[in-house]
């Protein structure tokens, strides 16, 4: 039992607040941490005390003499196969520990079975549990799977098991390339030789001692050969200090352990964070035949766990290591060959994104601090001012009474002013979105009354302590409590305070989800019987926030975070230099150094923060059907969105839920869109920005983006100016800063507000085209967010690049990551095969082969530029909202190959309607002087086609559109450029234009 019980205290709001201006640093986060180790050492008498709260009580392991387990793996003996039974689909076998139980980290489990089943043509799902089904698996309520196969694939898969019976071992090669190194390969044969010495000499954990499967009550194990120096992408939710690349400890790396537990963290590098997502990409390149293919490995546990990536002294392999503190082994395989075939087989599988609003796409705008409706009414009345499109106004928990959920400030926040603020946004085709946090808080005396939570008490769904007590946490309002998403009657609770809150005035349109790891401002159950109304909510008041970008000095220039003041530069840096301040990588280790406490689990994972219960909830908190905190703390987001989703769709009967959240797992993109965190306003987030998008298409999650201008600390003009670029390039475009910050609405200064006028007309222009990718996404599951190796696979100098992307196959985004440049450093994908012109110009690019091509960049321009092969739908006058703009006509975008050929597609609905209704899709080809429409689908298009260019061909002499001479275009000799207006076409038939 926990010898210790942390109490807050307003001194403490700094440490532990969500918010990370109000983080210590990390070193004081990890002496607190020893310093509560050593107080569980010497406070053995209050244990009794605690002993029935949601506290970690199970006996304390450690490594000396009496403890049952022997902490170290080197002897265990492994399995052995046997009752092997095939069948048309793949086998079933039982597996048998080989020898006396080693119990390293827990008891081992001597009777497993192993089921192998050939899913698809690219899928093999390999699940090995205990026979007696006593280890905890993700129910299939809350993560639905693919059902058993109807027809065999056991011959025709690209996939196959292969396996030794004793002792058992599995291995997965291709039937496409038998020759190669497996895909994955448990062989100890396979593997260097242990024991292999710790990585980090600080951290004995690191070492590798031996590698025989594993699969004990509390500690799995499992280890994989992979090629030498291979490219691995994903196993997040993380920001990785080597980029969107892995670190897998070759040419100069130290390796990578990806940690899975839940954190409510302020954007931290190379630390576990908000999300789980145990599934990687690997694009590996033969260097004997220039090409290259993707496979991708899903292991599907909520179980907290460390991932390693390593390679070890000497070895001519790389590895990664499972290592589980629960659950079960269950695999899936996916073959590609290409990156975007691997995502949307691993999308088949967990399931395909939800389907997005257009709105959605729009510019969304919030600030901790607007304090009063009035402030919202001034805020949208400044944009339209400005000239600068806003689509959804947001509120951050100022909104709240009490910071009490489902509320509103009585004083700023009226419900009747704020319905009448959200119905003035409606009546101009714009949007209002609410926070809702995770924790919900108790009632303080018998006159207090709160809705939510004395409903929920009747209902009986809320998580409890161990003695059936109600877990009691402690968040903004005070101490709360936290949903229990197992509880049978959660969902018609939480639909309900949804509805009371709509009938209050908050007629939302989407919904935001944040705190929901969960988080806690204690680490216990420290309300349970505690005096509520001793504990007051959070107070913001007199929040001033100090720091800016790297590179402007405050204490020089005062707080405007202009780049110019009385005409001299605020730039600080060298303006050759392109290096930014890097955030210091985190010293792995602190899971297993001297002090640490390894109580339960017995193996300790490498939380950053210490005891996979500070911050959150206990890990012996209960859920209905008896599930432990300890099996589904990676899931409580995932819950809490799916809940919420199919609450808004009785809500907001018809139309399609718009869901932001923090906390994501496996099929979270069923369900939400995610923001990158609390980010902070520095010229390196702004990079860091690029990798999360990256990773979060993988995770099947496309709709993403980081808070522009960054969340923590104060930006300043120019940084603002470019992340307002970039971010009009990323699924989620949201401005979004802290309590207390300058204020960085994008009217704050006259060359943002420019710069983002341009990037949104840019951005609404393609919106016909990010609709496309979105609506493929959601019926294919493929990226509608690109790395330029996914398109590019076999050109080896783009496997690092995270400094660019593709949106879809098509756009080429190379924007400006440092302060005070003027131009900035791109590479073209293609090597020269490849004609890539200018978004804004439509001039061919002049560009290096297989290296980088310097492009100009003034102040409030971001570089894109077009693929050639390519026909984009566009809307030809961008609109102040995605309403006017979608009403609108349309234009066309052709850009043609050195063979002058162009293909596109794109896919048309009303953009609204749940579950979608009727609509249409559109294929473009061009070829020979020949432009061909095909439209087929029962939605009926009202806007006409007026604008076709075509891009990449010889000056004609004549032009017809369906047969007959068009009088109606112009010709740019210097960008071949074919301009076709007025052209008024039909979009619902068949289309014919030539040149001749």
């Amino acid at each position: 039992m926990l010898g210790f019980k942390y109490k807050y205290n307003p001194s403490d709001h700094d440490e532990i607040h969500h918010r990370p201006q109000y983080y210590r640093s990390l070193r004081l986060a990890v002496m607190f941490s020893l310093l509560l180790g050593v107080l569980y050492i010497l406070a053995p008498t209050v244990c009794g005390e605690v002993s029935q709260r949601a506290t970690l009580g199970n006996k304390l392991v450690s490594n000396g003499t009496g403890s049952p387990y022997s902490m170290n793996v080197t002897h265990c003996p492994g399995y052995t196969l046997g009752s092997l039974h095939e069948s048309n689909i793949g086998l079933t076998a039982q597996l048998t520990l080989a020898g006396p139980a080693c119990n390293a980290f827990g008891r081992d489990i001597s009777e497993l079975t192993i089921q192998v089943t050939y899913q698809s043509q690219s899928t093999l799902h390999v699940k090995i549990y205990d026979t007696a089904n006593q280890q905890f698996t993700i129910p299939e309520s809350v993560i639905e799977r693919p059902a058993a196969p109807t027809t065999s694939y056991a011959s025709k898969s690209d996939l196959i098991f292969n396996f030794d019976a004793a002792p058992f071992a599995f291995w997965i090669t291709r039937r496409s390339d038998p020759g190669a190194m497996p895909l994955f390969d448990t062989r100890t044969s396979s593997l260097p030789p242990t024991p292999i010495p710790p990585f980090n000499t600080s951290d004995p954990s690191t070492a590798f001692d031996g590698f025989p499967l594993v699969f004990e009550d509390q500690y799995l194990q499992v280890t994989s050969a992979l090629p030498y120096g291979t490219n691995i992408y994903g196993l997040g939710e993380v920001i990785a200090s080597s980029g969107f690349r892995r670190d897998i400890g070759t040419h100069g790396g130290v390796g990578t352990i990806q940690t899975h537990w839940a954190r409510d963290v302020a954007d931290p590098v190379d630390q576990n964070m908000y999300g789980s997502h145990p599934i990687y990409v690997e694009h590996r390149y033969n260097t004997t035949t220039g090409k290259a293919s993707s496979s991708g490995v899903l292991l599907l546990s909520s179980a907290g766990s460390d991932i390693f990536l390593q390679t070890p002294p000497k070895s001519k392999v790389s590895l990664i290591e499972y290592r589980l503190i629960g659950g079960i082994m269950d695999f899936y395989f996916f073959s590609g060959p290409s990156d975007a075939e691997v995502i949307a087989q691993y999308g088949s599988v967990i399931g395909y994104p939800m389907w997005q609003p257009a709105w959605g796409f729009g510019f969304h705008l919030c600030r901790w601090g607007y304090h009063n409706v009035s402030n919202d009414r001034e805020n949208v009345a400044q944009m339209r001012a400005a000239g600068i499109p806003l689509e959804v106004q947001w509120n951050d928990i100022d909104l709240y009474h009490a910071y009490r959920d489902f509320t509103t400030d009585p004083v700023n926040f009226p419900g009747d002013e704020l319905r009448a603020f959200i119905r003035e946004l409606a009546s101009n085709n714009q949007h209002y979105i609410p926070i809702t946090d995770a924790g919900i808080a108790v009632t303080v005396n018998s006159t207090d009354i709160y809705d939510p939570f004395t409903r929920g008490v009747e209902k009986d769904v809320w998580i409890k302590n161990p003695d059936g007590s109600l877990y009691l946490g402690q968040v903004w309002p005070g101490y709360t409590v936290f949903p229990d998403w197992f509880s049978e009657n959660i969902l018609s609770v939480w639909t309900e305070a949804l509805k009371n809150w709509t009938q209050m005035g908050v007629e939302f349109s989407g919904i935001w989800l944040d705190m929901n790891e969960p988080s806690s401002f204690c680490s216990d159950s420290c309300g349970t019987g505690a005096n509520y109304s001793a504990l007051t909510p959070m107070s913001m008041a007199g929040t001033v926030v100090t720091g800016y970008p790297e590179c402007y000095n405050e204490t020089k220039w005062g707080p405007s975070g202009n780049m110019t003041i009385n005409g001299t530069s605020t730039n600080s840096c060298q303006a050759s230099s392109t290096s930014t301040t890097m955030v210091e990588k985190r010293g792995i280790g602190a899971g297993g150094e001297k002090g640490t406490n390894l109580n339960s689990p017995p193996y300790a994972i490498h939380n950053a923060i210490g005891p996979l219960y500070r911050n959150t909830l206990a890990t012996n908190a209960t859920h209905s059907g008896g599930y432990a905190e300890l099996d589904v703390h990676n899931m409580f987001g995932l819950m809490e969105e799916k809940t919420t989703h199919l609450a808004i769709q009785s809500v907001i009967p018809g139309k399609r839920p718009f869901l932001i959240s923090r906390s994501t797992f496996p099929s979270a993109g069923k369900w939400t869109g995610h923001w990158l965190g609390d980010n902070y306003s520095k010229w390196q987030y702004l990079y860091l920005n690029i990798q999360g998008v990256l990773q979060f298409q993988i995770y099947q999650i496309p709709m993403v983006g980081a808070d522009t201008c960054g969340f923590n600390g104060n930006t300043d003009e120019e940084l603002c100016n470019r992340w307002m670029q970039l971010s009009a390039f990323v699924p989620f475009y949201r401005n979004h800063n802290t309590y207390g910050a300058l204020p960085q609405e994008p009217y704050r200064w006259a060359s943002v507000a420019n710069a983002s006028r341009i990037a949104i007309a840019a951005r609404y222009s393609l919106l016909p085209y990010w609709y496309t990718l979105f609506a493929n996404s959601s019926m294919a599951g493929l990226p509608p967010v690109r790395a330029l190796f996914y398109e590019f696979p076999d050109e080896p100098e783009l496997f690092t690049v995270d400094r660019q992307w593709l949106v879809g196959s098509d756009i080429l985004v190379t924007p400006v990551l440092t302060p005070g440049a003027t131009t900035v450093d791109g590479i073209f994908p293609g090597r020269g095969s490849v004609i890539w012109r200018d978004w804004y110009t439509h001039a061919a690019v002049n560009a290096s082969s297989g290296r980088n091509t310097t492009l100009n960049a003034p102040i409030s321009h971001i570089n894109v530029h077009i693929r050639d092969n390519s026909a984009l739908l566009l809307h030809q006058e961008p609109g102040y909202t995605i309403y006017e703009t979608r009403e609108g006509p349309y234009s066309l975008l052709v850009s043609l190959n050195a063979a002058g050929k162009a293909f596109g597609t794109a896919y048309v609905d009303d953009g609204i309607s749940f579950p979608p209704g009727p609509s249409r899709s559109l294929t473009f080809q061009a070829a020979e002087r020949t432009l061909k429409i095909e439209s087929q689908g029962k939605y009926t298009i009202q806007q006409k086609l007026e604008t076709v260019t075509v891009l990449g061909v010889q000056k004609p002499t004549q032009v017809s559109l369906q047969g007959s001479p068009f009088k109606g275009w112009t010709y740019k000799e210097a960008t071949e450029e074919l301009v076709m207006t007025n052209t008024s076409v039909n979009l619902n038939g068949q289309v014919t234009l030539v040149w001749k």
